[in-house]
């Protein structure tokens, strides 16, 4: 990815945290939102060993768009100290080619929608939603 689609993109992801609502936007303040081209090959191997990807996957680095790292705030002790913070990346190829790349006419929308709605999944693991729970929402 050129550095001035990466631009554009992050453009745009500071455009979508904007617009988000005030209190999500708070969120952001205690968990950051790390942009990334792609999830590196470890990140990839380790997930497969917890079972969030699969073998294919790994070999295709645009199926993943997005990423939640940590423990949510449902599964937070009261003392919690020790703990990683938590961490939302968001992946530009995944995120991309998901939203059919930025060819076509409504592009910068398309991608906009693509990265509210990856955000909002992972935002939405951070409050302790499942994947059943974020399909239900339509965060899938």
């Amino acid at each position: 990815m050129s550095p001035a689609e990466q631009e554009k993109f992050d453009a745009l992801v500071e455009e979508v945290i904007e617009n988000l609502p005030e209190a999500i936007r708070k969120l952001l303040d205690e968990v950051p939102v790390i942009v990334e081209d792609s999830p590196s090959r470890d990140l990839l191997l380790q997930l497969r060993e917890e079972g969030v990807v699969t073998p294919a996957d790994i070999e295709d680095n645009t199926s993943l768009c997005g990423l939640h790292t940590g423990t949510a705030f449902t599964e937070q002790p009261i003392d919690n100290t020790g703990q990683l913070p938590s961490d939302i990346y968001l992946f530009r190829v995944g995120i991309l080619a998901q939203a059919g790349g930025w060819k076509g006419t409504q592009t910068e929308e398309d991608v906009y929608e693509e990265i509210w709605v990856t955000l909002l999944h992972e935002v939405g693991h951070q409050f302790g939603l499942s994947e059943e729970d974020l399909e239900k929402l339509g965060y899938e």
